[in-house]
């Protein structure tokens, strides 16, 4: 189930963000991007609408996907 960012707390989806990047190792090349900068490009993605928070209830957790792979999962 796609979570719309605007009903998450600005603190809360923060320290999703943060959780995710930690988690993931996003990888960003050559440039070593600090915490801060890849934070802010992901928020940027979940704004733009290029990337979801999905919550499952499977797995009772919150993961951040791009749009295109949760709707590639979730076709009929």
């Amino acid at each position: 189930m796609i979570i719309p960012i605007e009903q998450v707390n600005e603190d809360t989806l923060r320290a999703i963000i943060e959780d995710f990047i930690l988690r993931e190792g996003t990888d960003y090349g050559a440039i070593d991007a600090s915490n801060e900068d890849k934070i802010a490009q992901v928020e940027v993605q979940l704004r733009q609408g290029n990337a979801v928070l999905v919550y499952s209830e499977l797995h009772e957790s919150i993961n951040i996907l791009p749009k295109e792979q949760f709707l590639t999962e979730h076709e009929d």
